[in-house]
């Protein structure tokens, strides 16, 4: 599947043969992706992004997540996608990274924007939320951006590389929040 974005930008669902261009990116920008992506610490070779890529791919049905490679005039910039999707209650979550030198052109903010209208449009999903790091600015201002409302902070929710907890700020955005702008 793929979601067009802009002219530039699309997000491609993730495939095991995207496994090496996701681990060259993480493994090139170590320092940067690993200030607030814990999961960097931990992503030692390719075989660790390939594990990763395997069990969203091959997921069995009610654990399956739309993950989307980001691509930028087809060259893999980023990942964003769906994580903990509660199907019942029909709620969501998003999570991104993308690669430092594509960071303050708005890609980000444009590939939440899709992955929302296709969320409550396809999917019908009633709520959405993000969880950004409460020190990342740039991360913050994503959801911020779109209306997303702040609902509160989960006090310690993630445990950083360097073992140092960080607090969590608590986005969403409903459905019904289209109807009432």
């Amino acid at each position: 599947m793929v979601i067009k974005v802009d002219e530039n930008i699309e997000l491609r669902q993730m495939e095991i043969s995207d496994s090496g261009e996701i681990f060259r990116l993480i493994d090139s920008q170590r320092e940067y992706l690993g200030r607030w992506l814990p999961f960097v610490e931990y992503t030692k070779g390719v075989s660790d992004t390939e594990k990763f890529v395997e069990s969203i791919v091959n997921a069995s049905d009610d654990r399956f997540e739309l993950v989307f490679t980001i691509r930028k005039s087809g060259e893999f910039i980023g990942l964003i996608g769906f994580k903990d999707t509660d199907r019942i209650n029909k709620k969501s979550e998003i999570g991104y990274w993308l690669s430092e030198r594509e960071q303050r052109q708005g890609i980000i903010t444009k590939s939440v924007s899709a992955l929302c209208q296709y969320a409550f449009g396809k999917l019908d999903i009633n709520r959405i939320q993000i969880k950004c790091a409460a020190g990342n600015i740039a991360s913050k201002n994503v959801p911020k951006r779109l209306g997303f409302l702040l609902e509160g902070v989960e006090r310690e929710g993630e445990l950083l590389t360097g073992n140092v907890f960080t607090d969590l700020e608590i986005y969403s955005k409903l459905r019904s929040d289209l109807n009432n702008r």
